[in-house]
């Protein structure tokens, strides 16, 4: 019994890592693996075609032109239904289906004091560049992606149009929407946040 005790105490005292387990109870160390073999290495290919944003200054805009005229088809046939023959937004469903023509209030753009006022791509879109970004990405609401460049391009143009910002004639591309400036681009403030709890 003294000599089993002994050696119960002598094995006690080897210290233990996480209170579970002794060294001598422990296995080799493995190595993990360089590669566990889940999906494909991703090529030019497969991340261009995930890599489909365009920034405020028309980084990323595709090739590719529309008209007005071309617009005005595609919106009665893509976007109508949510949003409206004239662009008024869904009635109930604004929220979801929001109003995208008008030009309303004034130049105060009182939108940003009356919660009232919607918000349109006319009174408060800051940039014609995102507008594009933003539609490529999102919409249709029941297909999203599925529109060309060209098409894209083409609402864009009727849709800047219909709100007073550029001419009927002007053709939307890659070189034409990050010249036009926005009504309301002056009214937003760069965030120049570099951390931290302070915001504007």
């Amino acid at each position: 019994m003294a000599s089993l005790f002994g050696t119960v105490a002598c094995r006690d005292s080897e210290p233990t890592i996480g209170g579970v387990g002794r060294p001598s109870d422990v296995g080799p160390v493995v190595a993990a693996p360089a590669r566990f073999n889940f999906g494909t290495a991703a090529d030019s290919t497969a991340i261009a075609a995930w890599n489909i944003d365009a920034n405020a200054a028309g980084e990323g805009l595709p090739p590719g032109s529309g008209t007005y005229g071309e617009g005005a088809r595609l919106y009665s046939q893509q976007c109508a239904a949510c949003h409206g023959q004239d662009g008024e937004g869904g009635g109930a469903g604004a929220v979801l289906y929001p109003k995208l023509i008008s030009r309303e209030p004034t130049p105060d753009f009182a939108f940003g004091r009356d919660p009232k006022i919607a918000k349109t791509i006319g009174n408060y879109w800051p940039y014609a560049t995102t507008l594009y970004d933003y539609i490529h990405r999102t919409m249709p609401l029941t297909a999203p992606g599925s529109l060309t460049p060209p098409e894209i391009y083409s609402i864009v143009a009727y849709l800047l149009a219909e709100n007073g910002v550029v001419p009927k004639t002007t053709v939307g591309d890659a070189a034409s929407l990050p010249e036009i400036k926005m009504p309301a681009r002056d009214k937003f403030v760069a965030d120049d946040r570099k951390g931290g709890p302070a915001f504007r």
